[in-house]
């Protein structure tokens, strides 16, 4: 694996948004992850943690990619996801889950959610779906940003 995970000091503002089989491995989350976050030109050091629909909470591939990362893994149910407006939702997610969009709408509220006063969310990265040989399973992956938001009271 490439080194591009190292802690800087970076604000922690983005949440990957992670849609996946059952059964994708560490590995194949880990590589997709570097691969956007490597075209988008986005620092690795900046996510704040991984988000995801919360059927997902004890996948062994993403509990473990975020106990090697140290990283936080939120999940909100199906019902919380729908009722995020995604630009990409899909039928099929809708039929299988219960909601049009895991990934987007998981990096989305896990954006809104950050302990900055007031933010506002961009998605910065459009699901992107993700299969590597040798590896089981397949991952979507989204991205969102959280920006603060600094207002000046005028005496």
């Amino acid at each position: 694996m490439v080194g591009c995970w190292s802690k800087d000091q970076v604000q922690q503002v983005l949440w990957v948004g992670i849609g996946c089989k059952r059964g994708t491995s560490w590995e194949l989350i880990d590589w997709a992850i570097e691969q956007v976050f490597r075209e988008n030109q986005l620092l690795p050091s900046a996510i704040a943690g991984l988000a995801t629909i919360d059927t997902k909470a004890s996948e062994v591939g993403l509990v473990k990619l975020c106990r090697l990362r140290n990283l936080p893994l939120k999940t909100f149910s199906a019902e919380i996801l729908s009722s995020v407006c995604v630009p990409n939702p899909a039928r099929i997610t809708d039929d299988k889950v219960g909601t049009p969009s895991v990934a987007e709408a998981a990096a989305i509220l896990a954006a809104s959610q950050l302990n900055i006063q007031e933010s506002r969310v961009k998605l910065l990265v459009p699901k992107q779906i993700f299969q590597m040989q040798g590896q089981p399973g397949a991952v979507t992956l989204a991205v969102a940003q959280a920006f603060n938001i600094s207002i000046t009271k005028v005496p």
